[in-house]
């Protein structure tokens, strides 16, 4: 049986209220195709399979649509048509994030021998400077749709800080639950919200099962878990990337995109969302590859492509890249099919190779990546080197992040170049005046 909070989404007369999602016509279950109605449930009831969002989009004329988005907000709601959230969503109180800079990487395509157009998706122009602002910009519209006062999370820091943040703007509690050992700076922005900020003793992992447990206990009635009970409208967020991208490089679909898999969900949205526009006639249906990126001290479904497995085995994390630490991800198997199905694959670096890609990607176009960054930028650089991706196609890269918040992995090998007396003897000394 699904687990599913208690929320008041019901009339006095007993039937279920009519919910406001826009296009979203119910819920899919991505394993058996059993059909759902809308509602705060992420597992199938005969088979568990995860829940996702079924669609009517109804006739839509390709270049009005494309035209429609074009005369939209400079965010996500851009795209609210093809969006599991009301038509009026972009007037009420949230964060409008998205619409974030694609950024042409003509200098780190040199240094990595690309020829061809190398891009780099810069995420960390968000409200709260990742791509979580995204994701739980659309839980918050089902949270509000199915009458949740408290908007909750487990998280590896990013979607805490998300969470904290929309809650507020919306006027909403928040109580967000993370691994007690996150980076300082995550820490900080996840509590500086004002929200209830809860550190559990464990690695993410043990957060999230602790958290499954509450949302089926009474004290978690009212609560609208982001990437639990809502999960289904949060993983829609991810969607935009893939739209945005494509938009942004004239409604064409990227050769080859690089994204970083920590659940795993990220990439398989990012697919779904490129196989969207196809259907829609929004872009040219042509292939493109998916590689999925990991840091090594926490690897399993690079661990699992590579031996050509199907079933993810999970892994204790161990990675300075503390935002992709998931050990056992949900989307794991799914992150399979899609780089095997579209030519692409599944690659890791160790943590060194991820520290000199955070500051190669910072030296060469001025984007200074959090640690996740650093994983995309660094498997790109070996997958190149390994001939698994073509340098001459249009690439895309993911950076999901503002270094800022990861300073510790980079602090103990940056800092002042030299230290000097204020003078200009001493200027010329230090061999600086070239």
């Amino acid at each position: 049986m699904a687990v599913q909070t208690t929320a008041p989404t019901t009339s006095t007369s007993g039937a279920a209220a009519p919910v406001d999602l826009g296009p979203a016509a119910g819920l899919s279950c991505r394993e058996c195709g059993e059909r759902f109605p809308l509602g705060p449930v992420f597992a199938c009831e005969q088979c568990f399979g995860p829940l996702e969002i079924a669609y009517d989009f109804g006739g839509h004329d390709p270049e009005e649509l494309r035209k429609r988005i074009e005369a939209g907000p400079a965010s996500i709601w851009r795209y609210a048509p093809l969006l599991p959230v009301p038509a009026d969503v972009a007037d009420k109180p949230n964060l409008n994030p998205g619409w974030t800079k694609l950024v042409k990487a003509d200098n780190l395509a040199r240094e990595l021998g690309v020829t061809g157009e190398l891009f780099v998706k810069d995420d960390s122009g968000n409200p709260t400077h990742s791509f979580k602002d995204r994701v739980v910009a659309q839980a918050l519209e089902a949270a509000r749709a199915f009458g949740f006062t408290t908007l909750s999370c487990s998280s590896t820091g990013n979607l805490a800080g998300a969470v904290g943040a929309a809650a507020a703007r919306a006027g909403l509690r928040s109580c967000v639950f993370i691994p007690h050992d996150l980076e300082q700076g995550k820490v900080v922005m996840a509590a500086v919200y004002g929200g209830e900020l809860v550190g559990i003793e464990g690695n993410y992992d043990d957060v999230n099962r602790f958290c499954s447990e509450l949302i089926g206990d009474p004290l978690g009635e009212g609560w609208g878990f982001v990437n639990v009970n809502l999960r289904p409208y949060y993983a829609e967020g991810s969607k935009t990337l893939a739209y945005e991208i494509c938009e942004q490089l004239g409604w064409r679909l990227p050769d080859q995109i690089v994204v970083p898999i920590a659940s795993g969900s990220q990439l398989t949205k990012i697919d779904k969302g490129l196989q969207e526009l196809i259907r829609l006639g929004l872009v040219e249906d042509r292939p493109y590859k998916i590689f999925g990126a990991q840091a090594e001290g926490c690897s399993p479904v690079s661990a699992a492509f590579k031996a050509g497995h199907d079933v993810v085995r999970p892994q204790k994390p161990n990675t300075i890249a503390k935002s992709l630490a998931i050990g056992n991800p949900a989307d794991g198997p799914y992150v399979l099919d899609i780089a095997r199905r579209t030519g692409g694959a599944v690659e890791d670096v160790t943590d060194e190779q991820v520290v000199d890609a955070i500051k190669l990607l910072a030296r060469t176009e001025g984007v200074f990546a959090e640690t996740a960054g650093g994983v995309t930028v660094g498997v790109t650089k070996k997958l190149i080197e390994n001939g698994l991706l073509d340098p001459a196609l249009t690439t895309v890269v993911l950076n999901t992040g503002d270094g800022l918040k990861t300073l510790d992995a980079v602090s103990p090998t940056t800092g002042p170049t030299a230290t000097i007396r204020p003078s200009l003897d001493a200027f010329r000394d230090a061999g600086l005046a070239h």
